[in-house]
């Protein structure tokens, strides 16, 4: 299973209830097509980097989940279809892998000076 993190903007005209309810329907599709719901975090009210569909301001939402590869597009159809969502990204955590071994630093050479024959210069006879 791959891990995942969504992020998504909910409009700020929406009530206490009805952001709650849309948490709730976005973490149901996840556990329902076999992922798992890891950690949810509601960032609050903010404002917009710029103005979409007439409004400045929404409600972050941050989700980390683990799923198949099929899940994100089946979720991003989903929010899609949702007139409360503004905005949304979907993106896949790469975990760093510990087994691979770091390259071993080139040793640094220094730059080889001229030599005295050809730094100075000739006297013509």
């Amino acid at each position: 299973m791959n891990k995942y993190e969504l992020v998504y903007i909910i409009a700020p005209d929406v009530d206490e209830e009805g952001r709650k309810a849309l948490r709730e329907r976005v973490n149901d599709l996840i556990a329902r097509d076999g992922g798992e719901v890891v950690k949810v975090e509601d960032w609050g009210k903010r404002r917009l980097a710029y103005t979409i569909d007439y409004k400045t301001e929404g409600w972050y939402v941050l989700v980390n989940f683990n799923g198949n590869s099929e899940m994100p597009r089946e979720i991003e159809r989903n929010l899609g279809i949702i007139d409360q969502v503004i905005r949304y990204q979907i993106i896949r955590v790469l975990e760093k892998r510990s087994n691979v071994k770091p390259r071993a630093p080139r040793p640094v050479q220094a730059p080889e000076a001229p030599a005295a024959e050809e730094a100075a210069p000739k006297a013509e006879e």
